[in-house]
Order: C-alpha cells, then sequence, then structure tokens
C-alpha cells in the first residue's frame, strides 16, 4: 500500500509543474490532453523501473507458476481469487444504484461457494450468472471524481489517482481485512496476494509479449490500452474485463483486485 500512497503524492505534488504545450499549437494540445499524462518523464522513468524488476522477477516467476501448474489447476486458483473477491464487488455494484448487477453478484457468490466448492469451480455461469468487474475507482468515477493525471506504478503498473484511492477504498470494503490477525491470517494474506499477482501475470505473458514485440512506443501503448479500458469497465460495458484492441491489458491495481 505504500507505494500507490507515495505515487499518489508525487502525482499531486508535481502535477502543477508539468511542462504543458504551447497553447498556440492545437494539435500538441489536443494530444496532451487525450494522453492525460503531464507526468510522462517521472511515468517513463518508473516504467523503465518496472521493466527490469519484470524481466528480472515477475515474468520469471509467471512463467514457472504456468509450467508448473496444469491448466485446470491455475483456472480453479483464478476461480477462488475471483470468489473471494465478490463481496467487494458487490458493494461498490450497490455504491453505484446497480441493483440488477448487484443481485447478479450475490447469486454468483451463493452458487459458486456452495456448489461450486468454495469457488473452485465457476457453476454460476453454468446458470447464466455471468461474472463482471467493479471497484471503487469506478465508483468514484461514477460518483463523478477526476481521474487526475496519468500514473505508471513499478510492479502494479497502470494507474490515476482515483484509482490509487479506489484501491485503499477496496482493501478497507474487502471483510478479509478485518477477518482477525496472528500468523494463519497473514499467511492466508501473503498467499492470496502472491497468487493474485502471479495469476494476474501469466494472464499478461502472451499480451506483452506481442506488445513489446510489435509496438514502437511499449509505454504508450499500455497507457492508451489501460484508459480504453477503464472507460468501458466504467460505463460497464461488454468487454471491460477483456482485452483491449484484443490485448488484454489493463491497470496492475485492477489486476491485483481480481
Amino acid at each position: 500500500m505504500l507505494r500507490p500512497v507515495l505515487a499518489l503524492a508525487i502525482a499531486l505534488g508535481l502535477g502543477a509543474c508539468a511542462t504543458r504545450p504551447d497553447p498556440s499549437d492545437a494539435e500538441a494540445v489536443a494530444e496532451f490532453r487525450l494522453n492525460n499524462d503531464p507526468l510522462e518523464p517521472l511515468n517513463r522513468g518508473a516504467y523503465f523501473v518496472h521493466q527490469g524488476l519484470d524481466t528480472l522477477l515477475l515474468r520469471p516467476a509467471a512463467e514457472m507458476y504456468q509450467i508448473f501448474l496444469p491448466p485446470e489447476v491455475r483456472v480453479a486458483i483464478r476461480n477462488v481469487l475471483a470468489n473471494l473477491r465478490t463481496p467487494v464487488i458487490l458493494v461498490n455494484d450497490l455504491l453505484q444504484g446497480e441493483t440488477q448487477r448487484a443481485a447478479t453478484t450475490t447469486g454468483r457468490f451463493l452458487v459458486n461457494t456452495t456448489v461450486g466448492i468454495g469457488g473452485i469451480f465457476d457453476r454460476a455461469t453454468d446458470f447464466g450468472l455471468l461474472g463482471h468487474t467493479e471497484d471503487f475507482g469506478q465508483t468514484l468515477a461514477v460518483w463523478g471524481a477526476p481521474e487526475g493525471p496519468y500514473l505508471f506504478i513499478p510492479v502494479l503498473g497502470p494507474s490515476n489517482p482515483r484509482d490509487v484511492v479506489g484501491f485503499g477504498g477496496d482493501l478497507a470494503m474487502n471483510p478479509m481485512t478485518y477477518a482477525g490477525s496472528g500468523q494463519t491470517m497473514e499467511a492466508i494474506t501473503i498467499t492470496r496476494t502472491g497468487l493474485t499477482a502471479l495469476d494476474t501475470r501469466e494472464g499478461l505473458i502472451a499480451p506483452l509479449d506481442q506488445v513489446n514485440a510489435t509496438s514502437l512506443d511499449p509505454y504508450a501503448t499500455l497507457r492508451s490500452a489501460y484508459r480504453q479500458r477503464r472507460v468501458t469497465e466504467i460505463r460497464n460495458q461488454a468487454g471491460g474485463g477483456q482485452a483491449t484492441s484484443d490485448l488484454g491489458i489493463g491497470s496492475g491495481i485492477q489486476g491485483l483486485r481480481r
């Protein structure tokens, strides 16, 4: 949690000092506003750090996860992680006034926790209860909060101040945050966080390899994909949980919310 808070502080502190294009250059001004990246030099530095960490640690760990765990086990883990996150999705559904989606979320949790044996199997989809993502960053957007400048946070990836605050809000909504303390709960929390990170990065091996191989500016490609995906998710449009432009890339923070 420290890293997102620091990133938010940096963004708020340096945003007013960012270099903006000449107001007389309409094309440059339009591009500046479209990218919403006044901290681009800082963000590119963070991206460079992230790429080093990813090359040395994150991608190798994800590859080992993919190699040693068969697809069926990885799918089961992903299902359990998604089921554990259902209460947070439900609260955000309600905060946004999405009662029908809240009913679907409740039904999914009940079916998958029971018939799906603790969420190992996604039986709710078989009953027509399709899953969706929802988080407090989306809720803040629905309430009218501005996204603020684009941020790139090492390890967590693309974000913005609104989603950083939303990340903290989701932690506060998560029942497991208050489930108790001690070594057992600490082990459960660490295991869940580690599996979430591995599951997220494993799912991005092919898409990120594609970006790095085909894009002239991977940083800009990720920025565009993230911002497009968040707009889609906030509007509750179909495909919000899927690839933007078939990239499958969104925010690292959103990935960790699975």
